[in-house]
């Protein structure tokens, strides 16, 4: 673990520079999540004491020690009592993190959720159909099977059908769209209760999962990302339709 050095503090500090009066707590944790994800600061590196960042920020002591905190729970900085703060990962580790904080703090419209979600899978389903392994193409089938046999269990199938799209995200071999997925799945959650209403969706969903499960083992790309834009749409479309009672 590297140790703390005053050469390193003033590093750290002279990278940040100051924020404008008043800044919230949030612009604290945004302007040091910029800095932490530069990868000029090494895993490891104990950050400047309280004190020293906030008079380089020239904010109070509480906003810089609420903004730790919480970079502390998105997994950014390993605050140690008694010992001081450290950066817990590399630049391409924290990248998803800081997406994470930025849509967390933002306002999330969830039409535009939708939207990138359907963009990230539709290529997710491009690229699977490029790289997918044997292996894989393989799990697909069970997932799409288990779908298959659980159309009266609502539970089940939508089980079955996110480890489909977890599945078929791995396939397409590109760890910063994984990440970018989980990040909108996580603020999507209500999809996961939404996503089938009742067997009529269910069975939808299947024939849809299906499509893309062909184009897969015939390796066209482009009726892998057709078939996936067309499950994307209607499952959008239920997503957006107010839930139905009983």
């Amino acid at each position: 673990m590297p140790a703390y050095r005053d050469d390193t503090s003033a590093e750290i500090t002279a990278a940040l520079g100051s924020l404008p009066a008043g800044s919230a707590v949030s612009q604290v944790a945004t302007r040091l999540l910029d800095l932490f994800t530069s990868g000029s600061i090494a895993p490891g590196t104990r950050l400047p004491p309280e004190r020293q960042l906030a008079a380089t920020l020239e904010v109070g002591r509480s906003a810089v020690r609420e903004a730790l905190a919480a970079l502390e729970i998105l997994g950014v900085v390993d605050v140690r009592p008694g010992s001081g703060t450290y950066l817990r990962g590399n630049a391409s580790e924290l990248l998803p993190q800081t997406l994470r904080w930025g849509l967390l703090i933002g306002e999330r419209n969830t039409a535009e959720l939708l939207e990138l979600r359907s963009g990230l899978e539709i290529y997710v389903a491009r690229l699977a159909a490029e790289r997918l392994t044997e292996r894989q193409l393989a799990a697909l089938g069970r997932h799409v099977e288990r779908m298959q046999e659980s159309t009266g269990d609502l539970a089940a199938f939508v089980k079955a059908d996110l480890a489909f799209h977890h599945e078929l995200a791995t396939a397409a071999d590109n760890s910063l769209l994984l990440d970018l997925l989980q990040v909108v799945r996580s603020l999507l959650r209500i999809w996961v209760d939404r996503a089938v209403q009742d067997e009529s969706h269910a069975l939808d969903a299947l024939q849809e999962h299906e499509a893309v499960y062909r184009a897969l083992e015939a390796r066209d790309a482009d009726a892998a990302a057709s078939a996936m834009a067309a499950h994307m749409a209607t499952a959008s479309a239920r997503l957006s339709q107010p839930v139905t009672s009983g």
